[in-house]
C-alpha cells in the first residue's frame, strides 16, 4: 500500500518548506451571519445576506427558514462583483445551494459538495463578494437566515 500526500502536507515536506496559506493550513475561523425578516417577498427577489473578504476560503454553511409559503424556493449564491484582478464578476444566484423548497420549515448544507463551493476561496477586490439569497417560484413570508464559515488568516 502506497502512503500519498495532499498538495499542503506535500508542501511542509519540501526542502526548502513551501508555505501553506492560512486559510489551508492554520487559519482561523470566522462566521458572517445574516437574518432576514420576508414579507411578501416576491419571486425573483434577492437578499443581499453579506459581504465575505478577498481570499476568504469558504468551510461549510446552511440555510434555515420558517415555513415561507406553498411553492416557495430559496437559493443561495453572489452578488455580482470585481475581482481581486479587476474584472467584472456576473452574479451567480445558486452558486451555493441551488434552489431549494421553503414550504416547510428546514436548515439545509450551503457549499454541500465542490460543485458547489465547498473549499473554494473568495476573489474579489477590497470591496468583497456579497453573499446572496433568492426567493423563487411564489411570494414568501417568514425568517430566512444564512450562516457561512470561512477560514481567512
Amino acid at each position: 500500500m502506497a502512503t500519498v500526500h495532499s498538495a499542503q502536507r506535500t508542501n511542509t515536506r519540501a526542502t526548502p518548506t513551501v508555505k501553506n496559506k492560512a486559510n489551508e493550513l492554520g487559519g482561523r475561523i470566522r462566521i458572517a451571519h445574516g437574518t432576514y425578516e420576508a414579507s411578501s417577498l416576491a419571486s425573483g427577489d434577492v437578499i443581499e445576506m453579506f459581504v465575505l473578504p478577498d481570499n476568504a476560503r469558504l468551510i461549510s454553511g446552511w440555510l434555515a427558514n420558517d415555513a415561507l409559503g406553498a411553492s416557495t424556493t430559496l437559493s443561495v449564491g453572489y452578488g455580482a462583483h470585481t475581482n481581486a484582478a479587476g474584472s467584472a464578476v456576473s452574479l451567480s444566484a445558486a452558486a451555493y445551494l441551488a434552489a431549494t423548497s421553503t414550504s416547510s420549515a428546514a436548515k439545509t448544507a450551503v457549499l454541500a459538495t465542490l460543485a458547489l463551493g465547498s473549499g473554494s476561496e473568495v476573489d474579489a477586490n477590497a470591496n468583497g463578494m456579497p453573499v446572496t439569497v433568492t426567493m423563487g417560484g411564489a411570494a414568501g413570508t417568514g425568517t430566512i437566515e444564512l450562516t457561512i464559515m470561512y477560514a481567512l488568516d
